[in-house]
C-alpha cells in the first residue's frame, strides 16, 4: 500500500533518518534537521502559489507505506536552477591543437566550469530505504515526479536535468574531489558536500576559473570522470530508458555525469494519458501495472490496475482511495515500464 505524496512538516524525524541512513554524495538529501526543515517549507510554499513560469520552486514528495506509516523514500524537483545563485557544473568538452609545422594534430579533453543563472528544470533527492527496494517502488518514486510536471507544464522549464552520484566510497573520499577540489577548498568531500547543500558562494569565492586539462590528471581520477555511484545505477538506467542522455557535463566536486531530456519527450510525460475516472471495482485484471496519478497539487500517485474505455477509466476502490479520487475526477495514468502490455478493457 504505497503512495506518493507532497512531504509535510510532520514527515521531519522521518526524513532526518531517511538522510542519515543515506550514503555519502546526496548533496540533495543532508541529514541536517535545519536544512531538511528548509526543504519541507520551501516545498510547500511553492504548492500553496500560484505559478505561471518557473523560477527556483523546489518540491519534494515522499514515499509512504500506508500500512504501517513509514516513510520508505523520497524524491523531489527544481523548477528551475540558476538564478540568485548560479547552478555550477563542469562542460566536458575537446580542444583542438595543432601544428602545421609539424603534420601534428592533438585533441584533448578538458573540463570547463560553468554558471548557468536560468537553466531547465532539475529532478533529484531520490532515495529509497534498501527495505523498500523492489517491487516497482524505486520506479514509482522516480517516474511519479514526471506524471506531476506532465500536470502542471507551467511550472517547469522546457528541459530537465538529473546530476548522478559519482563515484565516492563508503568513508566519503571521492577521488576527484582529492585531485582537484581540496586544493582549493581545504576540506574534505563529505563537508565541502554539505556546504553545497546550503550555500553555494563558496563555490564562486574559491573555486578557479581555468579550463581542467584531464590528460594532467592521474589515471584513477580519470577514469572517474563521468561515473556513478554503483548505488545510483539503477537510476540512470532507469532514466536512459526514459529518454536521458549524457549532457557532457559532469559535477564539479565528484565528476558524476549530467543527463538531460527535453520534458517533453520524457517517455513517461509523452505516453501519460488523463481520462475521467468512471467506475470503481472491487478488482481488475491487468498484464501490466501502472503509475496512476491525481491532477491536483495535492498530488498522490500509486502503482495500480487501470481499465480504459476511450476517455473513461476503472479503478480500483483502494487505488482510488489512495488517490483521493472520486467519479467524475480526472485521473492520469501511465504504463510503468516501456513497452508493457496494453491496456485492460
Amino acid at each position: 500500500m504505497m503512495i506518493i505524496r507532497p512531504c509535510a512538516e510532520a514527515d521531519l524525524d522521518d526524513l532526518l533518518r531517511l538522510a542519515q541512513t543515506a550514503s555519502v554524495g546526496l548533496t540533495t538529501l543532508p541529514p541536517d534537521r535545519g536544512l531538511l526543515e528548509d526543504r519541507v517549507r520551501a516545498s510547500q510554499h511553492a504548492l500553496s502559489r500560484k505559478i505561471t513560469r518557473p523560477a527556483g520552486e523546489t518540491y519534494l514528495f515522499v514515499l509512504e507505506d500506508l500500512l504501517t506509516g513509514t516513510l520508505c523514500g523520497t524524491a523531489g524537483v527544481v523548477a528551475r536552477v540558476g538564478g540568485f545563485e548560479p547552478f555550477y557544473s563542469y562542460a566536458l568538452e575537446t580542444t583542438h591543437h595543432a601544428s602545421p609545422q609539424l603534420g601534428m594534430h592533438k585533441e584533448v579533453a578538458v573540463l570547463h566550469l560553468r554558471a548557468d543563472h536560468k537553466g531547465p528544470s532539475e529532478i533529484g533527492t531520490l532515495f529509497l530505504h534498501a527495505d523498500a527496494r523492489g517491487g516497482g517502488n524505486g520506479r514509482l518514486l522516480s517516474l511519479s515526479r514526471f506524471l506531476f510536471m506532465a500536470a502542471f507544464p507551467e511550472r517547469f522549464a522546457e528541459q530537465v536535468i538529473a546530476e548522478m552520484r559519482g563515484v565516492v566510497d563508503a568513508a566519503g573520499h571521492s577521488p576527484f574531489w582529492s585531485a582537484v577540489g581540496h586544493h582549493f577548498f581545504d576540506m574534505d568531500f563529505p563537508r565541502a558536500d554539505m556546504l553545497s547543500a546550503a550555500d553555494k558562494q563558496f563555490i564562486a569565492d574559491l573555486m578557479p576559473k581555468h579550463p581542467l586539462y584531464i590528460p594532467m590528471l592521474p589515471p584513477d581520477v580519470q577514469a572517474v570522470i563521468g561515473q556513478v555511484h554503483p548505488e545510483t545505477r539503477p537510476a540512470l538506467r532507469l532514466l536512459e530508458q526514459e529518454g536521458f542522455g549524457f549532457a557532457d557535463a559532469v559535477d564539479i566536486f565528484d565528476a558524476g555525469p549530467m543527463y538531460r531530456a527535453k520534458v517533453a519527450d520524457v517517455r513517461t510525460v509523452r505516453a501519460s494519458r488523463v481520462g475521467t475516472l468512471a467506475k470503481v471495482v472491487g478488482q481488475l485484471e491487468a498484464r501490466a501495472p501502472f503509475i496512476v496519478s491525481n491532477e491536483r497539487l495535492a498530488f498522490r500517485a500509486c502503482l495500480g490496475a487501470v481499465a480504459v474505455d476511450g476517455d473513461d477509466v476503472t479503478l480500483t476502490g483502494d487505488v482510488a482511495l489512495r488517490l483521493q479520487l472520486r467519479l467524475g475526477d480526472p485521473v492520469r495514468y501511465v504504463e510503468a515500464r516501456p513497452g508493457a502490455e496494453s491496456l485492460t478493457r
